[in-house]
């Protein structure tokens, strides 16, 4: 579990996910698919999600809980004991190819379902719940973090460039649609 977190006079306690927590991702994964930009952000729809098992969402939560070594979710938890945010960091190995189909060259994280209640956006705790999602990767030897985001998701960008991600050229049609996503990375220190 990491520190807890005092973000414009709230306290978050910021902490990867339990593999009984399922009940707890699904809702969350949930009103995250509602959100106005879903559309660009995940690659699943709420009626798609809302339709899944149980079993699908204990097998989820469980492949990235706490001490799993291939995928870690982190959430931020509020004062009520809420989840108000997550994010999930998924290791990928060289030799391996992406779920876009590209080969992986090195030992890497990917940042994939970023997501914060509204009423708790703009508070800093994105920038918390990314410093801890940086802290697991590095602590793992990765040697760079990276995410894909939508071409037209400006607000997610410019929060991605904020804390040091740039984009790295690779370019990820999104079927016949015409629609794209870009690829940003950080480098280890």
């Amino acid at each position: 579990m990491f520190s807890p977190t005092t973000v414009a006079r709230m306290t978050y306690v910021i902490r990867s996910v339990r593999a009984d927590e399922w009940p707890a991702a699904r809702e969350l994964r949930l009103v995250a698919l509602q959100d106005p930009v879903a559309h660009l952000a995940f690659l699943e729809t709420y009626e798609e999600a809302v339709g899944r098992p149980d079993s699908f969402w204990q097998e989820r939560t469980a492949g990235a809980a706490e001490g799993a070594d291939a995928a870690q979710q982190i959430i931020a938890e509020g004062p009520d004991g809420q989840w108000v945010a997550t994010l999930t960091v998924l290791v990928e190995e060289p030799g391996t190819t992406d779920w876009a189909g590209f080969p992986v060259e090195r030992k890497q994280g990917h940042l994939v379902g970023v997501f914060v209640r509204p009423e708790d956006r703009g508070s800093g705790l994105t920038e918390v719940l990314f410093d801890a999602a940086l802290e697991w990767a590095w602590g793992r030897g990765l040697e760079r973090v990276r995410l894909i985001v939508h071409e037209e998701n400006g607000r997610a960008q410019r929060f991605y460039r904020r804390v040091g991600f740039v984009p790295s050229g690779v370019i990820v049609p999104l079927g016949d649609s015409g629609e794209r996503e870009l690829e940003f990375v950080l480098e280890r220190e």
